[in-house]
Formats: structure tokens, C-alpha cells, sequence
């Protein structure tokens, strides 16, 4: 759970936030750590060398939901993803997709993955990245990624900024 449940979303709301990380503090060096608010626990963000992990939206549980509910439900996500997407393009151009399926995959087999993809997927945010940058002036670059994990977790909008640019990972050769 982040600490965005229950509130509804809003991709204006959402892109100023992801403005902000162009300027938010990252370490540049160190551990990987994801804090929780401090009466709940619920993920407020994750830190890591050079990157940041902020919850933007969190949907509601999927617990009981199936077939047409559970697509909406996704639906509901994927249509959050894409507003915010179309708000950033209005100040960044058009987006990169950064597919993260071999990673997920290296992940899953227990190989050692990049530490963003490892705090991404820590979070249960295994979609697509939709990544812009570097951007002028500051050379970082921002992403906007939803997912969840299985079961009936709620379905998790989550923006990152980093220090350098976001490149395409290598896929996994299933032959």
C-alpha cells in the first residue's frame, strides 16, 4: 500500500509532481531504501544511487474482482498512466517506452538486475517504463511507470527521476 490510497487522481496534480523531481534530492551514492509514513508504514518513496521513486496514484484493492472488473480496473489504471503521459508530453515531447520485461525476468530468476529496476519491482511496479530526457538543464531524466503486483493489490502509478539517462535494458534470450 502507498501512501496515496483513497485519494483520486489527478494527471495535473500528478505532472506538477513529477516537475518537482526534476529539482528533489537523490543521493548520489548508497543503499536503497524505501521509507514508509510514520503512523501507517504505507510507501511515501524509495531512494537509491542516483534515482527517486514517488507513489502518484494508488487504485483500489482488486480483491473480488474478475473478468470485465478486474480489465476495468486496468483499464482505470492504464487511462491514468496515459493522461499523465499526454500532461508531460505538453512539456517534454513525446515519450520513449522503455520495456522492462528482462529485467523482470532476470529479476525474477534471481539474478542481479540494475537497482532502480530492483526498487521498481520492490514496489510491485512491473509495467513499461514511459521515460523522457535528459532534460535541459538539469540532465536528469524523468519516467512514469503502473503496475501490481498478483493477487489483489491495487494497481500503483509511480513517477522516477534520475540522474542519468534511461536507457533501453537488454532483453532475456528465452531460447
Amino acid at each position: 500500500m502507498t501512501s496515496r490510497a483513497g485519494e483520486p487522481f489527478d494527471a495535473d496534480r500528478a505532472a506538477a509532481e513529477v516537475e518537482a523531481l526534476l529539482t528533489a534530492e537523490i543521493p548520489a551514492e548508497g543503499p536503497t531504501a524505501a521509507a514508509g509514513d510514520p503512523d501507517t508504514g504505507e510507501w511515501t518513496f524509495t531512494v537509491g544511487a542516483g534515482f527517486r521513486i514517488v507513489p502518484l496514484w494508488e487504485g483500489e484493492a482488486l480483491t473480488g474482482l474478475y473478468d470485465a472488473d478486474w480489465n476495468e480496473a486496468e483499464d482505470v489504471g492504464t487511462a491514468n498512466l496515459a493522461a499523465l503521459t499526454k500532461a508531460l508530453e505538453a512539456h517534454w515531447g513525446p515519450h520513449r517506452r522503455i520495456r522492462l520485461d528482462g529485467p523482470f525476468l532476470r529479476w525474477q530468476s534471481g539474478s542481479p538486475v540494475d537497482d532502480l529496476y530492483a526498487a521498481l519491482f520492490a514496489e510491485d511496479l512491473y509495467g513499461d517504463l514511459n521515460a523522457w530526457g535528459p532534460i535541459d538543464p538539469t540532465g536528469r531524466s524523468i519516467a512514469a511507470i503502473v503496475g501490481h503486483s498478483d493477487g489483489d493489490a491495487p494497481l500503483i502509478l509511480a513517477a522516477l527521476v534520475t540522474d542519468h539517462p534511461i536507457t533501453d535494458p537488454p532483453g532475456v534470450d528465452l531460447t
